[in-house]
């Protein structure tokens, strides 16, 4: 058993929401613009009602989300009007791991701020329950960026090449 020690540097491709791509890099969609969902047990919603706007989450049990980077709470985003808002919400459960939140959802833990794809079937089969539809917005899609002054190896110009077919 080692250690492994990576750098990240400026010069290195990565991949981010692409509203995260720094100015200077060149960024190449490889996913669809993401929508988030408020989404709780059919069971939860009978017991604590439906909230009604954002600011309803503060009577909620929400799930929350540790960020691995700093180990702070995300703050779920909504917009609507042209009007941005982000809510810290208020919860007995943090979790780090998205099956984790979305289980802990489906079980009548609370609501939980995922990616509605990741809970289309839930959703589908009244296992969850979509709430603040209006609320919540689309962000951009996930995209390989990379420094526009770096040479590139053969293999990443081709897959440069493959994504933007």
């Amino acid at each position: 058993m080692g250690l492994r020690i990576s750098w990240v540097t400026a010069s290195t491709p990565g991949v981010r929401l692409g509203e995260q791509v720094a100015k200077d890099m060149i960024a190449v969609r490889i996913a669809p613009d993401m929508r988030m969902a408020v989404v709780g047990s059919p069971a939860y919603l009978q017991r604590a009602g439906t909230p009604q706007t954002p600011w309803d989450l503060a009577q909620h049990r929400c799930i929350n989300l540790r960020l691995p980077t700093r180990g702070g709470l995300y703050a779920w985003e909504f917009a609507r009007d042209g009007r941005e808002i982000q809510v810290r919400v208020e919860g007995q459960l943090i979790l780090n791991s998205l099956p984790q939140r979305i289980d802990a959802a489906e079980a009548g833990l609370g609501l939980a701020y995922v990616p509605d794809d990741c809970v289309a079937e839930a959703l589908a089969s009244g296992r969850l329950v979509r709430v603040l539809a209006e609320w919540t917005p689309a962000f951009p899609g996930y995209h390989l960026y990379y420094p526009s002054r770096r040479q590139h190896t053969s293999a990443f110009t081709l897959l440069l090449e493959t994504l933007r077919r």
